[in-house]
């Protein structure tokens, strides 16, 4: 069984129920949640301009699914919440990243593993450190809680 932090994202419409829609759908593809963090109200990242909060979660979910079968089911969950926005940084319904899955690391046009900014979003770190802190980056090889710290002081 694959051990995988996702990371979970709303902006747009009723984002409390974009992220419980997630988590029915998660339920219904083969991924089982073992853990969930709180619900975040956070400010849009890297962004110019107006866009409204985000509600951010992070769940630990087991599955026998490998990297790209699941990101293809997270493709698809987010397609059917009504994602439609695409590039970076943009306004959406739903927004799942895959952050960590087991101890891997992944290179790979589709895909990175761990994800490649999670150590620069607190509002990925805050989140995974509430019910992961222990866990260990295996790029950097420092934990969650190491990683939060850093990243709300930036200058140290």
């Amino acid at each position: 069984m694959n051990v995988v932090y996702l990371s979970l994202g709303s902006n747009l419409g009723d984002k409390q129920a974009h992220l419980n829609q997630i988590i029915e759908l998660l339920e219904k593809n083969q991924i089982r949640i073992t853990e969930r963090s709180a619900v975040y109200d956070t400010a849009p990242w890297c962004v110019e301009g107006e866009q409204p909060a985000y509600l951010n979660q992070v769940l630990k979910v087991s599955t026998d699914l490998y990297p790209f079968g699941l990101l293809k089911i997270l493709q698809k969950i987010e397609n059917t919440l009504g994602r439609t926005q695409k590039g970076d940084f943009q306004p959406r319904t739903a927004d799942i990243d895959i952050i960590l899955f087991n101890d891997w690391v992944l290179y790979h046009e589709k895909l990175t593993i761990p994800h490649a900014l999670f150590r620069e979003r607190l509002f990925v770190l805050e989140p995974l450190n509430e019910i992961a802190p222990e866990i260990i980056d295996p790029v950097t090889k420092k934990s969650i809680s190491e990683l939060f710290q850093q990243c709300q002081s930036p200058d140290q």
